[in-house]
């Protein structure tokens, strides 16, 4: 099995035949850089209306940068040979709101009626802090980024809805509004931190017990920030208990053609 270390310094097409061929099921923090990093939501058509309003009423946490057409496997407008099936190094199914199972691809369960989703991801903004000098710990760790839920409440689209999940990084307060005006550089990508400083305000009990990824040791003088996480609208999809849902495995993201500065991301074609 391919490891992370291996595929750092990859162009994105070779990195995507990897991931593809099922060589790399792992976390692609740190991967690509310059290019936009998406979050996965893959449901039945009849669900997706619904979903659309609800990432448009919670652009932080779902940062819509793609939807590809009903039945089609690819992401025409985010990729030239960019299939949503086999793209991601892993996949987790869930079906009437209840986990089955991860999966290296999801090509023997696709149905003409299946539309996918494609969100910003706050990997994206990371390549641009490492180059200004500011510590990725789970990167460096080699780990997926721990995620929380919280309580800070999105707004409800039919039966979508529920608590905001967040994405924790530690950072030194010295950094903090450094690392503030480059994330926001980045609005689909979640922009700026919800939040920096104590997890209880809202509502994590245990920074190093995360609900989803895996803790990272901090260092001293350090203070946990976070952002709003593309997991979100999993846990809102999760909810409202669809028959089929499918997404990324958390921390195991699409990676597009596209640069990752685009607001909104344009496909060049002439790459």
């Amino acid at each position: 099995m391919t490891r992370h270390a291996d595929l750092r310094d990859l162009a994105v097409d070779d990195l995507r035949t990897s991931i593809r061929a099922g060589d790399y099921q792992g976390h692609t923090a740190g991967l690509a850089a310059g290019r936009l990093q998406v979050n996965l939501a893959i449901m039945p058509e009849t669900y997706a209306l619904d979903f659309f309003r609800f990432c448009q009423r919670n652009p932080r946490p779902c940062p819509l940068v793609g939807v590809t057409d009903t039945g089609d496997r690819m992401m025409r407008t985010l990729g030239h040979d960019l299939a949503i099936d086999t793209d991601a190094p892993a996949y987790a199914v869930y079906r009437d709101g209840d986990f089955v199972e991860n999966r290296p691809n999801v090509s023997d369960l696709w149905r003409d009626d299946l539309v996918g989703f494609a969100l910003g991801c706050s990997f994206t903004f990371e390549h641009a802090a490492l180059a200004a000098g500011i510590p990725m710990r789970h990167i460096d760790c080699n780990r997926t980024v721990p995620m929380f839920r919280s309580n800070i409440q999105t707004v409800r689209a039919g039966s979508f809805g529920g608590g905001m999940v967040v994405s924790m990084r530690p950072v030194k307060p010295a950094d903090v509004d450094q690392v503030r005006m480059i994330s926001a550089e980045f609005p689909l990508a979640h922009g700026a931190p919800v939040h920096v400083g104590d997890p209880a305000a809202i509502g994590i009990a245990d920074i190093g017990v995360p609900d989803y990824g895996e803790a990272v040791p901090f260092e001293r003088d350090e203070i946990p920030v976070f952002w709003a996480c593309g997991v979100t609208p999993q846990s809102a999809a999760l909810s409202a208990r669809l028959p089929l849902f499918i997404s990324h495995r958390p921390g195991a993201m699409l990676i597009t053609d596209v640069d990752e500065r685009a607001n909104p991301p344009v496909l060049d074609l002439t790459i």
